[in-house]
């Protein structure tokens, strides 16, 4: 089983990466998936001109993004609010590769503000479903983000472990209904 997080601001100082790394220590020590971060920094997509619909199609330089979204089994969405909105960068990403179709999503934002990207997150609902992806909806809304993690991606707030324990435990649980074919993909939690 594969979880790609896509980690969806293209600053250079990005508070919302923080998050991503967290998420990606704490999905792969609760879970067997390999789980992978797709940072939007890491790929300079030019605007969408062609969508990508199969790994074939995907041009040569991009050859490793595509095997990744394609072979993910469910992925999780973390951005910034832009002017209400997700990331420009993430939208652009998800152009490239529109139809994820019955693949389960996780919504997460942030914000160094005290609603940690609400509007962003609605907004991301209406995205998961043009993309034919199932949507979570236990998301994860990070208010005062640079409180709650530090650079390096620790929590730093450890009352908002709740938060994040409820936003994954109802994640891996939809994952598991949706993804899972045999019983032996089933995650289970590590003890």
């Amino acid at each position: 089983m594969k979880i790609e997080i896509i980690s969806g601001s293209p600053r250079q100082e990005s508070l919302t990466a923080r998050v991503a790394r967290y998420l990606h220590k704490h999905l792969s020590e609760i879970t067997d998936a390999e789980v992978g971060i797709i940072d939007v920094r890491t790929y300079e997509l030019p605007f969408v001109q062609k969508v990508w619909t199969s790994k074939e199609v995907v041009p040569a330089q991009w050859n490793e993004l595509g095997e990744r979204m394609f072979s993910a089994d469910a992925f999780v969405l973390v951005t910034p609010e832009y002017n209400g909105s997700y990331s420009p960068a993430m939208k652009n990403l998800l152009d490239h590769f529109p139809k994820q179709l019955h693949k389960p999503f996780g919504i997460v934002t942030a914000s160094p503000g005290v609603m940690g990207g609400m509007r962003a997150s609605q907004q991301m609902i209406t995205l998961v479903a043009a993309l034919f992806g199932i949507v979570s909806p236990h998301m994860l809304i990070v208010p005062t983000v640079d409180k709650k993690f530090d650079a390096e991606g620790n929590l730093t707030d450890p009352t908002f472990l709740k938060a994040i324990e409820l936003f994954t435990n109802e994640y891996i649980w939809l994952v598991n209904k949706i993804v899972v074919k045999t019983e032996e993909q089933v995650l289970q939690p590590h003890a």
